[in-house]
């Protein structure tokens, strides 16, 4: 089996020397029994980021760097790391490794024949978050309490990157927003199409290294669009299916 895992960056020089102390032992302890694909997504950086993740990653099998000339945001990077993914599995981690890379290991452990996606999630009652403001928990929480009574799905969180997909979630769930949005546009999307997914308890880290490129206020924004889109989408599925 063929594991990619798509890592997003962005102006990431500071984080890269830890990116590799974390990832890199994971990796090859992966590669004992699975083929490894390392796809990194330069998105538009200005720094040397792409240079050094040559450096550190390059002499790698199967590492993939895609570079987009100029900055995308998020979700344009992970539609690219997804794109250019070549695995049977396909995860999703930050770089600046707020969720630890180890969390591969419990990933593959919950994927079963009728796991679709695997979740970080720092809500689930096992999980906990170190050093986070309170502001963040309480926007990301709060978001991922209206996606879970909007959406019908009992799960603990929305909004986290980190995760393990089947390759046709990837390839076939299409989401459009750019932002960080696209983080719960994808798994809404998916659920929504019957794909199945559960959580594993996380840890959710402050960010140690460089800085986070997330707009608080628009990402508030952008949620709530979207939680009205979800709401209404719900309510067409439920009437076609009582029409049916």
């Amino acid at each position: 089996m063929k594991i990619s895992i798509v890592i997003p960056c962005y102006n990431e020089e500071q984080s890269i020397p830890n990116l590799k102390r974390e990832l890199l032992p994971v990796a090859k302890e992966l590669g004992k029994k699975y083929e490894i694909e390392l796809v990194f997504v330069d998105d538009g950086s200005k720094d040397r980021t792409a240079e050094l993740l040559r450096k550190e990653f390059g002499s790698m099998k199967n590492f993939n760097l895609v570079i987009h000339k100029k900055n995308m945001n998020l979700g344009a990077a992970m539609r690219t790391g997804f794109w250019a993914a070549t695995g049977d599995l396909v995860a999703a981690f930050d770089s600046d490794c707020t969720f630890s890379p180890r969390l591969m290991f419990d990933f593959l452990e919950k994927m079963d024949e009728g796991t679709d996606i695997v979740i970080a999630s720092p809500y689930h009652p096992q999980g906990s978050l170190e050093n986070v403001p309170f502001y963040r928990r309480f926007l990301s929480r709060g978001i991922s309490t209206l996606y879970s009574l909007v959406s019908g799905a009992r799960l603990y969180s929305f909004t986290s990157l980190a995760r393990l997909y089947r390759r046709d979630v990837v390839k076939k769930v299409k989401f459009k927003s750019d932002d960080f949005l696209a983080v719960s546009e994808i798994l809404i999307y998916a659920l929504l199409k019957g794909y199945k997914a559960k959580e594993v308890p996380a840890v959710l880290k402050t960010r140690k290294y460089g800085s986070s490129k997330m707009s608080t206020l628009k990402e508030i924004f952008n949620h709530g669009f979207f939680l009205v889109r979800v709401f209404f989408l719900r309510i067409g599925l439920f009437l076609h299916i009582a029409k049916i």
